[in-house]
């Protein structure tokens, strides 16, 4: 029973990979699309003495000077102090 369980896991898998070479056949830029999306983060287990654990790439963002960090809590301080004012009136 497990063996014809896992013969048309296979044959599905076969379909299934089928399909996707149609569509990539179909659409070719799809393809290169995968490298713009943002890399998902998965945790690695950690085994001993396996050193060969891929590296984790992470988003780069350009960090705010003071001035735009200040310039930030300001307008967030007048936000919310108009939405209390607006919460206290209801």
């Amino acid at each position: 029973m497990k063996a014809l369980a896992k013969a048309g896991a296979e044959a599905r898998i076969r379909e299934l990979q089928a399909e996707l070479a149609e569509i990539e056949r179909a659409f070719p830029d799809l393809r290169g699309g995968a490298s713009r999306r943002l890399p998902v983060r998965r945790e690695q287990p950690s085994e001993e003495g396996s050193g060969a654990s891929s590296p984790v790439r992470k988003r780069k963002r350009r960090g705010m000077s003071a001035a735009q960090r200040k310039a930030v809590g300001e307008r967030m301080k007048k936000y919310w102090a108009e939405r209390k004012k607006q919460a206290g009136k209801k």
